[in-house]
């Protein structure tokens, strides 16, 4: 099942008060079951993580810790990841670790 991105900030803003979390030292994760035919997917990463490159390199990180996932999904979700200090630091095995982790306890993986 391919997943699409989530663009608007009514979406983000949706997953951030109605949606569930779990947070990580590399990784928080909002997730909450979608009505839609497809997971959605978005990635954020603030200004307090540095410069472009490594708010890139974290966005980067986290698309492909998650593409690793994508098949284990259970349904279709909106979900939403957001990146920390520490993300653009560690390793992509550090981020999917964290990330496996947070989708078990909230039901989006088995």
């Amino acid at each position: 099942m391919k997943s699409n991105t989530l663009k608007e900030n009514k979406d983000f803003r949706r997953l951030y008060y109605r949606g569930k979390s779990r947070a990580d030292s590399t990784l928080v994760t909002y997730a909450m079951k979608s009505r839609l035919d497809n997971t959605r997917v978005g990635i954020t990463s603030g200004k307090k993580i540095g410069n472009a490159v490594k708010r890139n390199r974290s966005r980067r990180v986290i698309r492909a810790a998650f593409h690793l996932l994508e098949p284990r999904l259970n349904g279709c979700w909106d979900i939403v990841f957001v990146a920390r200090t520490k993300t653009p630091l560690v390793k992509m095995q550090e981020v999917y670790a964290d990330m496996e982790k947070q989708l078990k306890e909230l039901g989006v993986i088995s």
